[in-house]
Protein backbone atom coordinates (compact mmCIF):
# COMPACT_ATOMS: atom_id res chain seq x y z
CA UNK A 1 0.00 0.00 0.00
CA UNK A 2 1.56 3.29 -1.33
CA UNK A 3 1.70 6.95 0.44
CA UNK A 4 -1.84 7.92 -1.67
CA UNK A 5 -3.80 4.80 -0.85
CA UNK A 6 -2.96 5.01 3.23
CA UNK A 7 -3.89 8.36 3.18
CA UNK A 8 -7.26 7.74 1.42
CA UNK A 9 -7.57 4.99 4.49
CA UNK A 10 -7.24 7.55 7.34
CA UNK A 11 -9.41 9.69 5.77
CA UNK A 12 -12.25 6.96 4.95
CA UNK A 13 -12.01 6.22 8.94
CA UNK A 14 -12.37 9.36 9.63
CA UNK A 15 -14.92 10.43 8.28
CA UNK A 16 -16.64 6.87 9.24
CA UNK A 17 -16.16 7.43 12.82
CA UNK A 18 -16.97 10.97 12.88
CA UNK A 19 -20.05 11.58 15.25
CA UNK A 20 -20.42 8.10 16.27
CA UNK A 21 -21.40 7.10 19.81
CA UNK A 22 -19.34 4.10 20.16
CA UNK A 23 -16.35 2.09 18.80
CA UNK A 24 -16.00 -1.49 19.92
CA UNK A 25 -12.62 -2.72 19.29
CA UNK A 26 -11.69 -6.89 18.95
CA UNK A 27 -8.79 -9.29 18.19
CA UNK A 28 -10.51 -12.06 15.51
CA UNK A 29 -7.64 -14.14 15.59
CA UNK A 30 -8.46 -17.32 15.29
CA UNK A 31 -11.84 -17.18 13.89
CA UNK A 32 -12.36 -19.37 10.92
CA UNK A 33 -13.94 -17.99 7.84
CA UNK A 34 -17.26 -19.46 8.71
CA UNK A 35 -17.14 -17.74 12.23
CA UNK A 36 -16.57 -14.61 10.42
CA UNK A 37 -18.94 -14.56 8.11
CA UNK A 38 -21.39 -15.33 10.51
CA UNK A 39 -20.38 -12.40 12.77
CA UNK A 40 -20.65 -9.77 9.71
CA UNK A 41 -23.91 -10.99 9.18
CA UNK A 42 -25.34 -10.58 12.58
CA UNK A 43 -23.93 -6.83 12.03
CA UNK A 44 -25.52 -6.78 9.14
CA UNK A 45 -28.70 -7.23 10.49
CA UNK A 46 -28.71 -4.45 13.16
CA UNK A 47 -26.56 -1.84 10.78
CA UNK A 48 -23.52 -2.39 12.49
CA UNK A 49 -20.29 -1.89 10.63
CA UNK A 50 -17.20 -3.78 10.89
CA UNK A 51 -13.69 -3.53 9.66
CA UNK A 52 -10.32 -4.98 9.77
CA UNK A 53 -8.00 -1.94 10.64
CA UNK A 54 -4.00 -1.48 10.10
CA UNK A 55 -2.64 -0.22 13.79
CA UNK A 56 -1.05 2.43 12.22
CA UNK A 57 -3.65 3.79 10.29
CA UNK A 58 -6.20 3.24 12.74
CA UNK A 59 -4.06 5.56 15.35
CA UNK A 60 -3.35 7.79 12.48
CA UNK A 61 -7.10 8.54 11.46
CA UNK A 62 -8.28 9.15 15.53
CA UNK A 63 -5.80 11.53 16.06
CA UNK A 64 -5.93 14.59 17.64
CA UNK A 65 -10.13 13.80 17.97
CA UNK A 66 -11.53 12.79 21.06
CA UNK A 67 -11.69 9.47 20.01
CA UNK A 68 -7.59 9.43 20.22
CA UNK A 69 -8.03 8.01 23.69
CA UNK A 70 -8.93 4.49 21.81
CA UNK A 71 -4.85 4.36 20.74
CA UNK A 72 -3.37 1.96 23.19
CA UNK A 73 -6.04 -1.17 21.65
CA UNK A 74 -4.56 -0.94 18.75
CA UNK A 75 -1.95 -3.84 19.04
CA UNK A 76 -1.86 -7.01 17.27
CA UNK A 77 -4.93 -8.13 15.16
CA UNK A 78 -7.30 -5.70 15.20
CA UNK A 79 -11.30 -5.25 13.87
CA UNK A 80 -14.14 -2.19 14.69
CA UNK A 81 -17.08 -2.44 14.96
CA UNK A 82 -19.62 1.20 15.54
CA UNK A 83 -22.93 2.12 14.62
CA UNK A 84 -23.54 5.54 13.46
CA UNK A 85 -26.76 6.03 15.96
CA UNK A 86 -26.70 3.24 18.53
CA UNK A 87 -23.96 2.74 20.83
CA UNK A 88 -25.52 -0.42 22.49
CA UNK A 89 -25.61 -2.23 19.14
CA UNK A 90 -21.96 -3.46 18.43
CA UNK A 91 -20.88 -4.38 21.95
CA UNK A 92 -24.18 -6.56 22.01
CA UNK A 93 -23.68 -8.56 19.15
CA UNK A 94 -20.44 -9.38 20.06
CA UNK A 95 -20.94 -9.89 23.51
CA UNK A 96 -23.46 -12.81 21.98
CA UNK A 97 -21.40 -13.74 19.77
CA UNK A 98 -18.47 -13.93 22.36
CA UNK A 99 -20.61 -16.62 24.04
CA UNK A 100 -20.18 -19.28 21.51
CA UNK A 101 -16.64 -18.45 19.92
CA UNK A 102 -14.30 -17.17 22.61
CA UNK A 103 -11.34 -17.01 20.30
CA UNK A 104 -12.68 -13.66 19.51
CA UNK A 105 -11.21 -11.48 22.35
CA UNK A 106 -12.69 -7.86 23.05
CA UNK A 107 -9.93 -5.48 23.85
CA UNK A 108 -11.53 -2.39 24.85
CA UNK A 109 -14.52 -0.15 23.35
CA UNK A 110 -14.53 4.00 22.64
CA UNK A 111 -17.59 5.44 24.41
CA UNK A 112 -18.20 9.59 24.31
CA UNK A 113 -14.93 9.85 24.85
CA UNK A 114 -13.97 7.09 27.83
CA UNK A 115 -12.12 3.80 27.30
CA UNK A 116 -13.95 0.55 28.47
CA UNK A 117 -12.35 -2.59 29.12
CA UNK A 118 -14.18 -6.11 28.59
CA UNK A 119 -16.56 -5.51 31.38
CA UNK A 120 -17.46 -2.20 30.34
CA UNK A 121 -18.84 -3.39 27.39
CA UNK A 122 -20.72 -5.77 28.57
CA UNK A 123 -22.33 -3.33 30.90
CA UNK A 124 -22.91 -1.14 27.58
CA UNK A 125 -24.59 -4.66 25.99
CA UNK A 126 -26.91 -4.61 28.69
CA UNK A 127 -28.20 -1.15 28.17
CA UNK A 128 -31.66 -0.83 26.02
CA UNK A 129 -31.05 0.04 22.57
CA UNK A 130 -32.68 2.95 20.60
CA UNK A 131 -35.68 1.56 19.54
CA UNK A 132 -36.28 0.18 22.94
CA UNK A 133 -36.10 3.36 24.53
CA UNK A 134 -38.18 4.89 22.06
CA UNK A 135 -41.19 2.31 22.92
CA UNK A 136 -40.89 2.96 26.55
CA UNK A 137 -40.73 6.73 25.72
CA UNK A 138 -43.87 6.15 23.63
CA UNK A 139 -46.02 4.20 26.12
CA UNK A 140 -45.12 7.11 29.06
CA UNK A 141 -46.97 9.28 26.16
CA UNK A 142 -49.74 7.32 25.94
CA UNK A 143 -50.43 6.10 28.84
CA UNK A 144 -50.54 9.46 30.15
CA UNK A 145 -52.90 10.52 27.16
CA UNK A 146 -55.54 7.46 28.40
CA UNK A 147 -55.13 8.88 31.77
CA UNK A 148 -56.19 11.99 30.95
CA UNK A 149 -58.98 11.14 28.85
CA UNK A 150 -60.27 8.44 31.45
CA UNK A 151 -60.03 11.15 34.57
CA UNK A 152 -61.96 14.01 31.79
CA UNK A 153 -64.86 11.26 31.26
CA UNK A 154 -65.16 10.26 35.10
CA UNK A 155 -66.78 13.52 35.66
CA UNK A 156 -69.83 13.68 33.73
CA UNK A 157 -70.12 9.15 34.00
CA UNK A 158 -70.54 9.87 37.65
CA UNK A 159 -72.84 12.63 37.76
CA UNK A 160 -74.95 10.89 35.50
CA UNK A 161 -74.74 8.41 38.11
CA UNK A 162 -75.69 10.42 40.95
CA UNK A 163 -78.53 11.98 39.37
CA UNK A 164 -79.95 8.08 37.91
CA UNK A 165 -79.40 7.29 41.37
CA UNK A 166 -81.84 10.71 42.76
CA UNK A 167 -84.17 9.82 39.75
CA UNK A 168 -84.47 6.35 41.38
CA UNK A 169 -85.14 7.49 45.21
CA UNK A 170 -88.11 9.87 44.37
CA UNK A 171 -89.70 7.73 42.03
Amino acid sequence: MNRSEKATVIERLKEELDGVPSIVVADFQGLDVGSVTDLRDKFRAVGVQYAVVKNTLMRKSVEGTDRETIVPLFKGNSAIAYHAEDPAAPAKVLTEFVKDNPKLVLKGAWLDGKLLDESGIKALATLPGKDELRGKLLSVFQGTATKTVRLLVAAPTTFVQVLRAREQQLS
